[in-house]
């Protein structure tokens, strides 16, 4: 059911939202957090897909803020039943004056004490945790892969973080660092001492894989972008270096991967590129701060070299 509220006001959505909620039989009890998604426009579509599906992992009931120039007005949507997943959706159009004052649009719809999650799926505030709406939030995410200048915008995460700051660029990597763990952790247990990791120029995650070995293996660390027209997305390779012989893991086409070591048969492996909805609902996961990210962002992207240029 889709209920539309044009020219409208915080409180008239609210107790609309009320009464969708009771003529649609729908409850607000099994609702477990308030997902804020914050845009400056109206392309969210793909990102209100992604948490229908995430919610029936997580129910919550899910804010969407979008702002226009224009005369001061709100205009609302309500979302709920089919159109919603198992959550309930409001999505708010403010122009103008009447988008001056975010947390004020957004504070009578949040759920009473519920944890606070804000989403900015494109542009993001310069410090997410001093915004209107990031001051409200416990765990703030952001995705640096939607920036003109990716390496730029991780220097301004880092420079910028407070715990409860996340980035799907790091989720991202989920995949890679649990198969290099699975790797180190069998035999033989020699020292690995160099990385090289290689990854698209328009992925954050090529950055932070290598802060990430080279804090988690205290070892020299070269990375380097691909060239787009060899590869476009993610990450490409790993090479881990140890004297008894490299190990390579390397997705010679997207979605899949090859891992190959020394005095073993190459290994094909299936690591496609994460979706948005798998990422966000492993972000929804956890509402306590991710100390590991934090370390990465601040402490290991700043230790890291440059990029060194591909042949």
């Amino acid at each position: 059911m889709i209920i539309d509220l044009p020219d409208t006001t915080t409180s008239q959505v609210a107790k609309n939202l009320v009464k969708a909620r009771e003529e649609g039989g729908v409850v607000a009890l099994g609702r477990v957090l308030t997902l804020i998604i914050a845009s400056p426009d109206d392309s969210v579509e793909a990102a209100i897909d992604a948490a229908n599906d995430a919610s029936r992992e997580h129910p919550m009931r899910v804010i969407v803020l979008t702002t226009s120039e224009g005369e001061p007005r709100l205009d609302a949507q309500i979302r709920v039943g089919g159109d919603a997943g198992a959550s309930e959706v409001v999505v708010l159009h403010a122009y103008g004056d009447a988008a001056s004052n975010e947390e004020s649009l957004v504070t009578g719809l949040l759920l009473p004490d519920a944890p606070v999650v804000v989403w900015w799926p494109s542009e993001a505030p310069e410090a997410p945790a001093e915004s209107p709406l990031g001051r409200i939030a416990q765990r703030r995410i952001t995705d640096a892969a939607t920036a003109v200048d990716v390496r730029a915008q991780l220097e301004v995460l880092g420079r910028t973080h407070v715990p409860g700051d996340t980035d799907l660029a790091w989720t991202r990597l989920t995949h890679w660092r649990e198969q290099l763990a699975a790797v180190l952790d069998q035999p033989p247990f020699d020292e690995v001492t160099a990385v090289e990791v290689r990854g698209a120029a328009a992925s954050p995650s090529t950055a932070l894989l290598a802060s990430w070995l080279g804090l988690a293996l205290d070892v020299p660390v070269r990375w380097a972008y691909e060239a787009p027209a060899n590869w476009e997305h993610g990450i490409k390779s790993v090479r881990l270096t140890r004297a008894d012989g490299d190990i390579l893991l390397e997705r010679p086409v997207p979605g899949s991967a090859v891992l190959t070591q020394p005095g073993q048969p190459d290994h094909e492996l299936h690591l496609p590129r994460r979706t948005l909805r798998e990422c966000l609902a492993e972000e929804l996961r956890r509402l306590d701060p991710d100390l590991l990210y934090g370390r990465v962002i601040t402490e290991g992207f700043q230790q890291l070299s440059a990029p060194e240029p591909v042949a």
